[in-house]
């Protein structure tokens, strides 16, 4: 492989597990409430 097929490989996997890592994060940080409000129908 080309050094810039590898660069172009490491930029890619940084992107994806970073945009899962940050979106993980987010929702430790602020957990979706909108789950719990729902009620089942009666």
């Amino acid at each position: 492989m080309t050094s810039i097929a590898i660069t172009m490989l490491v930029i890619s996997l940084l992107t994806v597990w970073g945009g899962l890592g940050l979106a993980a994060w987010n929702l430790f940080r602020r957990p979706d409430r909108s789950a719990e409000e729902d009620t089942a129908p009666e």
